[in-house]
């Protein structure tokens, strides 16, 4: 796909955290139509229960001698007083009119004004502003008010933006059938293709096409967004035994015309085209061809293996383009997380391999929307208690044994400058990140209320981490866990939405060897008992005990996420 217009209206999005801004005026390039207005929402400063905004209105229609804007929030905002502007709110619904001494607003001209807000949880961004009833930030050629801009090839620029997410119906269910699950089984979750059989459903499950035909039910009238998780490379992420898969290294045939087209098929259905067809592209398969391969202590044989018959580089390049032609497709491709690829020999290296990987059998980055990080993983979002520019008796927090001089503490951050270094290396201006929050709440009691003793670094950072696990390299079924931030859209600078795509109760694999015919192996650091490797420095795995095979109900863990859930329940 093209995400040229895009590009244009990078800062479109409307996501901007504290002290970022929402949106920037630019110009139309020669022969798109020009955007009738646009709004930089920008939060100026926030704290934990207000913030400061400033917005500045640009005008590109005829001249006005008076004008109001309009946006809506998603949570609880509510402004509190302002200036430049006479501000009223009804409910979510915001409107700011000029005062007596700035209605005229030029062809061209610019107005700005400011408020003070309160709000408790999450201060997501508005989506969506209108000025004089005419939606801003988007342009005017045809496309009549509202929503987010489409780019050539019918996409928008951030898919979850003004629509509904498919809920899985067998997952809600089981989720509801569990003593407090209907507090959470309406919400939206990934539905997970990891081996050929699931595109037609196994042991009478849903198929592909049971969902995406449940997705046009649930839609309506509005916009839907269904999450496929495709996952079943040759020599599938070969440095963990439980998510291993069906196909074996050199299977890349059989990936392609087994699994990649039929997939590609359906969802190319114009029964389907008025789905937004979101799909995670191969988790934990590229970043493990930068960290476990070679001289490293954490390399295996099978990512040798990997890297060598170059089959995760041409089945994710087959992968994006074959899915990245179909028009409502939007291909978000795994970029690990801060504590694997977060370090500096790491970071750069893994841009650069998934720009390879984009642009090889016959893919280019206009056909990767975006990326994803933290899916099926446990890092928290933010870490409030301390920086990675800290210091304890000048010594820095990177020094730390849990920072480990890593240049991120946590997922936001990561996503955020990640992001920047994808572009940097030749991906779109306008890609967006997804953050996975299904697991890394880690409230419950065990949650820190502030910074640990100012002993040394490493009780500063260890007594103030959300992140409880032993070890940053721990990833199965960890104890203490909670369910995160609920799925959203657009919820900070650069990110398209915070989704659950890794469904909270499923295992990431068994405590022991359980034989099974889907072609998973026992890891231990599924085992409770294990006391580690290079990957986890050597320490206890944190696993939860008498866990099922990868995927499958884990009702245990199911209970901890909710009981550990923060935001809480």
């Amino acid at each position: 796909m093209s995400r040229t217009r895009t590009a244009i209206l990078a800062a479109l999005a409307l996501v901007a955290g504290a002290c970022g801004t929402a949106v920037a005026a630019v110009a139309p390039e020669p022969g798109i139509a020009a955007v009738p207005c646009t709004v930089d929402y920008k939060v100026q400063n926030q704290w934990d229960t207000g913030f400061t905004t400033a917005v500045t209105v640009t005008n590109n229609g005829a001249a006005k001698s008076s004008w109001a804007v309009k946006w809506s929030y998603a949570g609880n905002q509510k402004v509190t007083s302002g200036w430049n502007a006479r501000i009223s709110q009804s409910g979510t619904a915001v409107t700011a009119a000029n005062e007596s001494y700035n209605g005229a607003l030029a062809s061209g001209g610019s107005v700005s004004f400011g408020f003070n807000a309160s709000y408790s949880g999450t201060n997501a961004l508005p989506t969506t502003f209108t000025l004089d009833g005419v939606t801003c930030n988007v342009d005017d050629g045809g496309g009549g008010g509202g929503g987010t801009d489409p780019d050539p090839s019918g996409k928008v620029d951030n898919p979850y933006a003004g629509a509904k997410v498919y809920v899985n119906p067998e997952w809600s269910a089981k989720a509801a059938a569990e003593t407090g699950g209907s507090r959470i089984s309406s919400q939206p979750t990934g539905v997970w293709l990891d081996r050929i059989a699931a595109i037609n459903g196994v042991n009478g499950g849903m198929g592909l096409r049971a969902h995406l035909d449940a997705a046009l039910a649930q839609k309506g009238s509005g916009e839907e967004v269904v999450q496929l998780v495709v996952y079943d490379l040759p020599g599938r992420d070969c440095a963990a035994l439980a998510s291993n898969g069906e196909l074996g290294p050199t299977e890349i045939d059989k990936y392609k015309t087994q699994f990649i087209d039929p997939i590609a098929a359906i969802l190319a259905d114009s029964k389907y085209a008025s789905l937004r067809i979101v799909t995670t592209i191969e988790i934990d398969s590229l970043p493990n061809l930068v960290t476990n391969t070679g001289s490293r202590a954490t390399a295996t044989p099978a990512c040798d293996t990997m890297l060598a018959n170059g089959n995760y580089v041409k089945g994710v390049g087959y992968a994006l383009n074959k899915l990245g032609a179909i028009p409502n497709v939007y291909n978000y491709l795994d970029a690990g997380h801060h504590g694997w690829i977060g370090w500096d020999d790491n970071f750069a290296p893994s841009a650069t391999l998934f720009k390879q990987a984009a642009t090889s059998e016959g893919a280019t980055v206009d056909d990767v929307h975006g990326f994803i990080t933290n899916t099926a993983n446990y890092s928290a979002l933010k870490e409030n208690n301390f920086t990675i520019n800290d210091s304890v008796n000048g010594t820095s927090v990177r020094q730390s044994k849990w920072v480990d001089w890593n240049r991120y503490v946590d997922e936001l951050s990561f996503a955020q400058a990640f992001r920047a270094q994808l572009v940097s290396v030749g991906f779109n201006s306008g890609i967006g990140m997804l953050i996975d929050t299904s697991r890394n709440g880690w409230g419950g009691t065990a949650r820190p209320t502030g910074p640990g003793a100012t002993t040394s670094v490493d009780t500063y950072v260890n007594g103030g981490r959300y992140d409880r696990r032993v070890h940053v390299g721990n990833w199965c079924n960890q104890s203490g866990a909670g369910l995160g931030e609920r799925p959203q859209a657009a919820p900070a600078t650069g990110i398209d939405a915070y989704v659950w795509m890794k469904p909270p109760g499923e295992s990431d694999g068994s405590s022991s060897a359980i034989a099974n015919d889907e072609g998973k192996g026992f890891d231990r650091m599924c085992d409770p008992t294990y006391t580690g490797n290079a990957r986890n420095g050597n320490s206890m795995s944190g696993a939860l005990p008498n866990a099922p095979l990868s995927g499958h109900w884990f009702s245990a863990q199911f209970q901890e996420l909710m009981k550990n859930a923060y935001p809480a329940l």
